[in-house]
């Protein structure tokens, strides 16, 4: 007996052909395939999904911003007339024109 050699060997009852092979290999690419497809396409729909919500926040912020406008526009001519500067002024009268 030699060094470092196994003493008992594992032999298979089957034996499997060079076309079985074969069939084999490309059944387990298709899978790996098909499997690097459904990676890809979680991937892409959770791509559409972030753009989505991308855009969502864009339009909220917009509407936001001409809330703010609106609100500011609202509260300045409400703020103007109650304030103390406006409450002390007077009613013009009627303007007196004067003719050649």
């Amino acid at each position: 007996m030699s060094r470092n050699q196994n003493t008992a060997r594992f032999t298979s009852g089957i034996k499997l052909g060079p076309v079985t092979h074969t069939v084999l290999v490309a059944l387990m690419i298709t899978v790996l395939g098909l499997i690097y497809l459904t990676q890809a396409t979680k991937a892409t729909s959770y791509d559409y999904e972030a753009q989505k919500i991308d855009t969502q926040i864009a339009e909220l912020s917009e509407e936001k911003t001409d809330l703010e406008v609106e609100n500011a526009r609202l509260t300045a001519l409400s703020t103007v007339r109650e304030s103390s500067v406006a409450k002390a002024m007077t009613k013009s009268e009627a303007p007196a024109y004067v003719s050649n």
